[in-house]
């Protein structure tokens, strides 16, 4: 049986965790199938993921506000409705705002 979830609700919902929590930030593991991962990731604004490794291949998708994405090849801004590939590099990601993304990984 699939598990559907509605993304707007996901995103608010994890921004609202964010806001109380001590981090500034939530995440839920919402899809997971074979090599597919899907996660919702809620941060405060001035907030961020630090510098980490690539997957194989992965998206970001920005649900509300506004990211940076950090890279040695350049940081790009991303707002509402924004979907950008994740660089095969050494990557961070800062909440320039409260915001949710949906990232989109493949694992080998």
């Amino acid at each position: 049986m699939t598990t559907t979830h509605t993304l707007t609700s996901l995103a608010d919902d994890h921004l609202a965790i964010a806001r109380e929590s001590a981090h500034g930030r939530s995440a839920e593991l919402i899809v997971h199938e074979d090599q597919l991962r899907q996660s919702v990731i809620a941060l405060t604004a001035g907030r961020s993921l630090e510098e980490h490794n690539a997957p194989p291949a992965a998206t970001l998708q920005v649900l509300t506000g506004r990211v940076r994405l950090t890279a040695v090849s350049g940081d790009i801004t991303l707002g509402p409705g924004h979907l950008c590939p994740i660089p095969q590099e050494r990557h961070g990601l800062v909440a320039l705002t409260d915001a949710a993304v949906l990232l989109t990984a493949v694992t080998a």
